[in-house]
């Protein structure tokens, strides 16, 4: 074998380029036959010096025969001649000897090394029109294939190319349920498109990071191209920051397509919409970014630029819009912006936290004939015991629940909670050490001899301690006593006292508002523990699917980021759902370590007559990943078993 330099034309255009492509000949009859065993591309840039070495080793790796000459060849001869020996076996089920003429049974080298056929018009990325045929398990398959029985030597045994495959195969099911590759073909994104979009997001599924470790994955380390039918190895990074353009381009018709496909497959009503913001933050300044803002982080990065994203979800927890604002953003803006066209059913119930539920924002909820559950802002709290009635929550904790009437129809609902309330009362009792720490430190500094008495001092100290405990300081009375001039503190005491209505006097007690007067309290209490899910869903994106931080520096890179993650999101939590309806009720990131363990891998063996067995197949699934296939409806062995004789 050896490469050849060719020059051809563009038959779109009919500019000249130039391509490569690694030739092999044969003697048939007495004549010398050259054909092409693969297209290696316009882009190919091994120095020509390595040619000759490159086409050695790739004809050793697919005949099986070992180099004596390998430990010394470049790293990047190696990588090519693995990258091209895989795709020159996996061409074809039969493959003639590249060391020898075919025989009366081999196949024409033309027709074994001939590129696969064109898919069929409108076929997408690993949809079944595109992908081969399995090969037939007949005494006959020997002449196009490789039968099942074979003599070969166990001492050549090699194992090459594995490639993780458990988690691309459960995510592209999940894709193909949700028809994602139709929607994006019909958005008018062509084959190589799709596939860069499907990259992006199983990798964000599968291995989250930047676009620039994504390409890294799909190439060296997933088996993804094989199951979709395309060449990773031989795209171009940009490809997929285009297509992280093109998705977040097409984001509105995405989010729709994807919420409807989530109704149907799940029969979700339409009545709760779940809201809430989150932010992420920048490595690096970000210079370029108009949305990279300093803000409060919840990640507590407040030295970073921050991005916000805000989400509406179903109460089931899908996405039904998503929205990206400065880092600055302020909370109760945007809900207006984020709701208005969401074409809710008349009624639809909207949840969401303290941080929203601004006034005005209640009553443009109420003119647009929305209902609401919010967690109450009003700082004075009541609870009585004996008027409370109980339900259980899902860890059967005893919940009290108090109904008072409030205004303007609304209903305010107090809620107690044994969880919270030793939380509250460890975060009371830490503040309140914490003050009385500073107070009798100051009252101590007063008969020291070096200890200072200055009333502008002691006060100043003193606002310092209020200001830095002032969950505790309401309890407190102070007095500072001073001598007759008024110019020296002679003694601090304080007494506490705790105020009526605080969160100090009613722990674990929080207050919802709501309009849905006519639900009882255990409906009205179970529906605003919904917002947990939202909740978990923010934890997911930051933990599970590379959401935070961003590198990108362009604007629409940024937005494109987030957008992937969020997609992302959807078809985890339609494999979520699934497995929720039979028991399972894991975390993404331990579904994934479990799908993580199945490979595909090469096998390869030399026969008797010289000639080589490649066998390229998944690994068998372990008991717990077998249990979630099952459950998916997963192929136990994705991608196919594909044998090839040389």
């Amino acid at each position: 074998m050896f490469i050849r330099r060719t020059q051809t034309r563009s038959r779109i255009s009919g500019e000249p380029y130039v391509t490569y492509r690694l030739v092999h000949s044969a003697r048939v009859g007495n004549a010398i036959k050259q054909t092409t065993a693969l297209n290696l591309g316009s882009h190919f840039d091994l120095p020509q010096a390595q040619w000759p070495a490159l086409a050695q080793r790739i004809g050793e790796l697919v005949s099986g025969q070992r180099s004596m000459l390998e430990a010394t060849l470049p790293e990047q001869v190696q990588v090519f001649a693995q990258r091209f020996a895989a795709q020159i076996i996996a061409r074809k089920p039969a493959v003639p000897s590249l060391g020898a003429a075919p025989t009366a049974r081999a196949v024409p080298a033309a027709a074994a090394f001939a590129k696969p056929a064109a898919n069929p018009p409108n076929s997408l990325p690993g949809s079944p029109a595109s992908r081969p045929a399995a090969s037939p398990a007949s005494p006959a398959s020997e002449a196009h294939g490789v039968a099942r029985y074979q003599e070969v030597d166990l001492d050549s045994l090699e194992l090459v190319d594995p490639r993780s495959v458990g988690v691309e195969h459960a995510a592209l099911v999940a894709m193909r349920q949700c028809g994602l590759e139709d929607k994006l073909a019909q958005l008018g994104l062509n084959r190589p498109q799709i596939a860069a979009a499907v990259g992006n997001i199983v990798a964000r599924m599968a291995q989250p990071g930047s676009e620039m470790a994504t390409h890294a994955w799909l190439k060296d380390t997933s088996a993804l191209g094989e199951l979709i039918d395309f060449d990773f190895e031989a795209m171009d990074l940009n490809r997929l920051y285009r297509a992280s353009d093109a998705l977040y381009k097409h984001r509105q018709a995405l989010q729709e397509h994807l919420f409807g496909k989530a109704r149907s497959m799940f029969g979700l009503g339409q009545t709760i919409t779940l809201y809430d913001l989150t932010n992420t933050y920048f490595e690096g300044v970000a210079a370029g970014v108009r949305k990279a803002k300093r803000g409060h982080s919840k990640e507590c990065r407040s030295d970073c630029p921050l991005v916000t994203l805000a989400m509406a979800l179903d109460g089931s927890g899908f996405v039904r819009r998503v929205q990206f604002f400065a880092g600055n953003a302020s909370e109760p803006a945007t809900l207006k912006g984020m709701l208005t066209g969401l074409d809710a059913t008349p009624g639809a119930t909207v949840v969401m936290d303290a941080g929203i539920a601004a006034q005005a924002n209640l009553i443009w909820l109420r003119e647009q004939g929305y209902q609401y559950v919010v967690v109450s802002k009003l700082r004075e709290r009541q609870f009585d015991p004996t008027l409370a009635t109980e339900v259980q929550s899902a860890g059967l904790v005893p919940i009290k629940l108090q109904r008072v009437q409030g205004t303007q129809g609304e209903v305010l609902l107090y809620c107690h909670s044994p969880a919270r309330e030793e939380k509250d009362r460890a975060i009371d009792m830490a503040k309140a050490s914490g003050l009385e720490a500073a107070l009798a430190k100051l009252q101590a500094s007063l008969s020291k001899p070096r200890g200072t008495q200055d009333v502008a001092t002691i006060m100043q100290r003193l606002g310092r301690a209020k200001q830095r405990f002032a969950r505790a300081a309401q309890h407190y009375e102070i007095t500072v006593a001073t001598d007759p001039e008024g110019k020296c503190v002679t003694a601090i005491t304080w007494v506490k006292n705790i105020k009526p209505g605080s969160a100090a006097a009613h722990p674990g007690v929080y207050c919802l508002r709501t309009t849905l007067a006519d639900q009882d309290n255990a409906t009205l209490w179970r529906t605003y523990i919904m917002l947990t899910e939202l909740e978990s869903v923010f934890r997911s994106l930051k933990t599970d699917l590379g959401l935070r931080p961003v590198f990108h520096q362009v604007d629409r890179r940024v937005e494109g980021h987030l957008f992937i993650s969020v997609l992302a999101y959807h078809f985890v939590h339609t494999l979520r759902l699934q497995l929720k309806a039979h028991g399972v009720n894991d975390s993404w990131n331990t579904l994934r370590q479990t799908l993580a363990t199945q490979r595909r891998v090469t096998v390869t063996l030399q026969r008797r007559d010289g000639r080589t067995v490649h066998v390229r197949k998944a690994t068998r699934p372990k008991p717990r990943h077998q249990t979630l296939g099952n459950i998916l409806k997963l192929e136990p062995n994705p991608g196919r078993t594909h044998r090839v004789l040389v």
